[in-house]
């Protein structure tokens, strides 16, 4: 079952769609507490995603037993707002709106929050994650590492140096303010990961146009500095940014279900070994 949502945040009214899951699929010690996940959608993207990515991804993911929710940012898809002016705080800020609400459904495991960001949502994942001591799981799906330059370099310097003299660029249709690279600038998630405790999983194709798939290599290396927490790594082969080939939609949603099922088998395994 899935119901639409509009989720209130400062001022905003953002779209969301909850995915309501299988019961019949949980194996939990506690069956009335489901797994939460939360997609965050990339740079100019949609909750809906490129080839219906996130629509595929939710369901799926519903149908192993977790609640998913996936919503628009502020002036994307069919929320609210003007993006260009929002900027990346703002962003965080609108995935914690979407963290309270899950975490006021009774149903849903505190322990069992995950994020699952793609590209720059990855991004937001992370800084939010840091902020946001709920979320105990990652999922970062070909992760923006460097805010800024990533996107400056996908709207192209010549945009950037427009929105700054005239005051906004116009990019497929957003209209990107000042304020929106300076909040870019701000953030550096690669510095600020191994404040988060929990554990992560890092998904990226080989033949990413536009994030490079080595930014998953370093951030695992980061990630594995920390003293607490799991850090693993999926390579998919050919697969581009928006993972828009079947085989590659289906391989990244497979490996995220494999991996959050079997962080839900370790985790039972340890409470049967502490009793």
């Amino acid at each position: 079952m899935e119901k639409q949502l509009i989720l209130k945040h400062d001022g905003l009214e953002l779209t969301a769609t909850l995915h309501y899951p299988a019961y019949e699929e949980s194996n939990s010690r506690n069956s009335d507490k489901k797994q939460a996940i939360i997609i965050c959608h990339g740079f100019i993207g949609s909750r809906v995603g490129v080839d219906r990515l996130f629509v595929k991804a939710a369901r799926a993911l519903a149908s192993q037993g977790s609640f998913v929710l996936r919503f628009d940012y502020g002036g994307c898809g069919e929320s609210g707002g003007d993006y260009g002016a929002l900027g990346f705080d703002s962003m965080v800020n609108q995935t914690r709106t979407a963290i309270d609400y899950v975490a006021g459904m009774d149903c849903v495991d505190p322990r069992r929050i995950v994020l699952l960001g793609h590209s720059l949502g990855g991004a937001v994942s992370i800084m939010t994650a840091v902020k946001d001591r709920r979320v105990k799981r990652l999922v970062l799906w070909s992760p923006v590492a460097y805010p800024f330059n990533d996107i400056v370099r996908i709207v192209g310097r010549e945009s950037y140096d427009e929105a700054v003299s005239k005051g906004g660029t116009d990019h497929a249709g957003y209209t990107l303010q000042p304020v929106f690279f300076e909040s870019l600038m701000q953030h550096q998630p690669f510095q600020s990961a191994p404040q988060f405790g929990g554990d992560v999983l890092l998904v990226h194709g080989t033949s990413d146009e536009l994030i490079p798939v080595d930014y998953s290599f370093l951030y695992q290396k980061v990630f594995w500095t920390r003293g607490e927490g799991i850090c693993d790594k999926e390579i998919i082969f050919q697969a581009g940014h928006t993972y828009s080939r079947r085989q590659h939609q289906e391989e990244a949603i497979r490996l995220t279900a494999d991996w959050l099922s079997g962080l839900d088998r370790r985790q039972q395994e340890w409470q049967h070994w502490s009793i």
